[in-house]
């Protein structure tokens, strides 16, 4: 029986299991050949066609995905089909930047994503489930504004929301958290104004962020305001004190009420209390003259930001009998040890003289170091592109990027933009 022209197949059906048996055998690519004919060679150019026709609409598409990923990640919610369509032709003529660009316009940028991200920055728990306050909407309208961020640490001002009910006070957060409950829009409803006329310090005083109302009930509370540096180290150098930990500092300045041998072992102090406290100490004298006024059970405070001119406050010596001979703080002068030793490479600024008085010029000589720049852009990597910086391609986009936002004025909602361009295609 022939079932093929080739004579290639021994059976059409197969009943039963044969030992080395085959149904087909080769054909010397004879069977292919015979098929070359007129209508098989039409088919294949009408399919080739097919798939070239596929091919474009699948780039397209991707210009259409790349504008959405763009859009989604930045303002946090869908765009319209009109703004989606305008950034696709940006995307596709090459001009992915100006598409992201568009993104940064829309209110939800301001309203979801950089509110969310800044929130965790005003509390010890480091939640996003906390109100709006001074510090957010300060850090939304610097964004906003194109403001210097190498200001954030120093600047004499705050942001206010305009038309929201009570006006802002310095005792209470109810300005910021009223505005939150009833929705508005702090894209168009924030102005700026200064921040010594809200918080009644002097202007010299004034050190952005640190500063705020809101910062200050979490950090300057009680304690001895080093929970504020080592917060602002946390959230704007992107380090906390074990990674800057260095025992080779002399410890002259480490204040009384660090034991120079807990429970009774020097050794614990020599290897690792003196690593933070011989930097950290120095720096935080540079709050001497802060606190905050929460009160007491008996006696409510005034819950503000308190700043005593010439006055160290009595925090600076709790526990002076820890270790008597310790440092006693006179007054506000701080200095930067670390610009010597294995944090140097924290980049400190040639045009900064690494000394002064007071939380402006501390702020000011954080916020200008290389640390601080490469903290923000990471920062905003990890918010636009959902993931940590991981790669040797992702941590040279940080390096441009931060370059970048050094040299063209610290506007940190370019570095928004040039994330999102970055992981489009993810």
């Amino acid at each position: 029986m022939v079932l093929s022209p080739l004579g290639d197949v021994d059976q059409g059906r197969q009943t039963r299991l044969l030992e080395g048996g085959l149904i087909l055998r080769p054909s010397n690519g004879m069977w292919m050949r015979q098929m070359e004919t007129q209508q098989v060679s039409k088919l294949k150019q009408v399919g080739l066609a097919c798939l070239l026709a596929c091919v474009a609409g699948a780039v397209s598409a991707n210009d259409r995905d790349k504008a959405k990923r763009i859009h989604d990640r930045i303002a946090g919610v869908p765009p319209t089909e009109a703004t989606l369509s305008q950034m696709e032709s940006l995307i596709a003529g090459g001009n992915a930047l100006a598409a992201a660009d568009i993104a940064t316009e829309q209110p939800s940028f301001y309203n979801v994503t950089l509110k969310n991200m800044a929130v965790p920055w005003t509390n010890r728990d480091q939640t996003v489930f906390a109100p709006l306050n001074d510090y957010v909407a300060t850090f939304i309208g610097m964004v906003r504004d194109d403001v210097p961020f190498n200001t954030a640490l120093s600047a004499d001002l705050t942001y206010t929301v305009n038309g929201s009910s009570p006006a802002v006070s310095p005792s209470n957060n109810d300005h910021y958290a009223n505005a939150e409950l009833n929705n508005v829009n702090l894209y168009t409803a924030l102005q700026s104004t200064t921040q010594s006329s809200v918080m009644g310090i002097p202007a010299s005083a004034t050190a952005g962020f640190i500063t705020s109302r809101a910062s200050s009930e979490a950090f300057f509370i009680d304690g001895t305001n080093r929970a504020m540096f080592r917060f602002t180290l946390m959230n704007h150098l992107c380090r906390d004190m074990e990674q800057v930990l260095d025992t080779s500092l002399p410890p002259d300045m480490i204040r009384q009420d660090v034991s120079r041998s807990p429970g009774g072992d020097s050794r614990i102090f020599l290897n690792n209390c003196i690593g933070c406290h011989s930097g950290m100490d120095p720096l935080a004298r540079a709050f001497a003259y802060y606190d905050f006024d929460n009160g007491t059970a008996m006696a409510p405070g005034t819950m503000r930001l308190v700043y005593t001119d010439g006055t160290v406050q009595p925090k600076y010596f709790n526990n002076n009998t820890n270790f008597a001979p310790g440092f006693v703080t006179p007054d506000d002068e701080w200095t930067n040890r670390w610009r010597k030793g294995q944090n140097s490479l924290l980049g400190w600024s040639s045009s900064l003289p690494g000394t002064g008085n007071g939380a402006k010029s501390m702020g000011d000589e954080l916020a200008n170091s290389t640390a601080f720049a490469q903290c923000q852009v990471e920062k905003v990597f990890k918010t636009v592109c959902f993931r940590a910086p991981g790669n040797a391609a992702d941590r040279a986009q940080v390096a441009t990027m931060t370059n970048n936002f050094r040299t063209n004025g610290y506007r940190l909602k370019q570095v928004f933009a040039e994330s999102a361009v970055y992981c489009m295609g993810d």
